[in-house]
């Protein structure tokens, strides 16, 4: 009887009840755009005052000699007046060691360490750093990848600028090269919509995570709180993890400021990029309730807006009105995203965010189901 009840009251007034639901959709996505992402938008881009403490890069690298040669002159050529930059080899088969070698004699703020390749042994990415961490000889540490290029020699000074007060994490952005394929545009459109999520949370006092290719947080602080200890049997997690474990809204600061910025080389293939999203997908079950509440409650509420859109416009009653709030909700969206892209100087992508915003709730889907159903032991890189 209460079924039949509640079936016919649904069907008395189900225009209703979907338009409430479109409109509670709607109210979601509008305080996820106006109320935290655009926080990267109007937030002050913080000053860089004189900092003499000395600096400690680390750079974990595997097989990466073209990258290093590339790129790593950009690292040790900063504008800082006290640094070093530490390259942990990880087992390379290729010349890394000698071209570290190479560059040691031009530099002498260059320091190597390496992991020596063991078959009967594999290991994550965090052995590497943590290796890098032991080795380093300062209390602040800068993280980014072999092949990271920072956006100009001011790109330390600004990572560090940060360290001031109760400040023990610094997030940074780090981007993607731009090239023609549509695939390089997805993967820039995924990391800069992720980086206006992680960026403005931090921002709004609720840092979750970070990138391993721009961030930085003191020695002292990483042992205080024994660094990746509780998440070891994770490959990945060596920078969100940590993060969502240990960030406060007093702890940490944001900087993305355009020298501080690092670009790296994006995954050319799409298989390529689907290992390492997968990879990368894996601390999502790890992360703080809230965090994951958070993260979740966007993209639902998204695709539920998309659902109802659709049905709504079948309907003569509420079509115009359907429509009405599809385009507010997309101009707002796109209004914050070309901002963004301004903040963290990315071109050519607004466009493409009609298609990839409906795209990435489909592919990310997908990608964490899979996980879910069988997580198997990828190499870091």
């Amino acid at each position: 009887m209460d079924i039949s009840i509640a079936r016919s009251f649904f069907v008395d007034n189900q225009l209703y009840i979907l338009s409430g639901l479109f409109i509670l959709c709607l109210l979601i996505q509008l305080i996820y755009y106006l109320g935290i992402y655009s926080r990267i938008i109007f937030s002050p881009a913080s000053k860089s005052p004189a900092i003499s403490e000395p600096v400690s890069v680390i750079i974990c690298a595997r097989n990466e000699a073209e990258n290093l040669q590339q790129f790593l002159p950009a690292m040790l050529s900063q504008q800082y007046p006290a640094f070093e930059v530490i390259v942990v080899d990880d087992g390379s088969s290729d010349e890394t060691g000698d071209l570290l070698r190479g560059f040691m004699a031009q530099y002498p703020h260059l320091r190597t360490t390496t992991i020596r390749e063991d078959k009967k042994f594999s290991h994550s990415k965090k052995l590497a750093i943590t290796i890098g961490i032991k080795a380093a000889r300062n209390d602040i540490m800068v993280f980014t990848d072999a092949d990271c290029e920072p956006a100009g020699n001011q790109w330390l000074k600004r990572i560090a600028s940060n360290f001031t007060g109760e400040k023990k994490i610094v997030l940074g952005y780090g981007g993607y090269f731009s090239h023609k394929e549509l695939l390089n545009k997805y993967i820039r459109y995924d990391t800069l919509t992720i980086a206006m999520q992680y960026l403005s949370f931090a921002i709004s006092g609720f840092p979750y995570m970070g990138v391993g290719r721009n961030i930085a947080y003191r020695k002292s602080f990483f042992y205080k709180t024994t660094g990746f200890s509780q998440h070891l049997h994770i490959l990945s997690g060596d920078d969100d993890l940590f993060v969502n474990e240990n960030a406060t809204k007093r702890n940490t600061a944001v900087e993305y400021s355009h020298e501080s910025h690092t670009r790296s080389n994006p995954s050319r293939s799409f298989h390529q990029w689907r290992m390492q999203k997968k990879r990368h997908l894996t601390t999502a079950p790890l992360y703080k309730s809230r965090d994951k509440f958070l993260l979740t409650l966007e993209p639902l509420s998204r695709l539920f807006f998309y659902i109802l859109f659709a049905v709504l416009l079948c309907y003569p009653e509420t079509w115009i009105f359907a429509l009405g709030a599809f385009a507010f909700r997309m101009a707002v969206q796109l209004v914050v995203i070309k901002f963004a892209m301004i903040r963290l100087k990315e071109n050519n992508l607004l466009l493409y965010s009609f298609m990839f915003d409906l795209f990435a709730l489909f592919i990310n889907f997908v990608l964490f189901v899979s996980n879910r159903i069988s997580v198997r032991n990828r190499p870091w890189k």
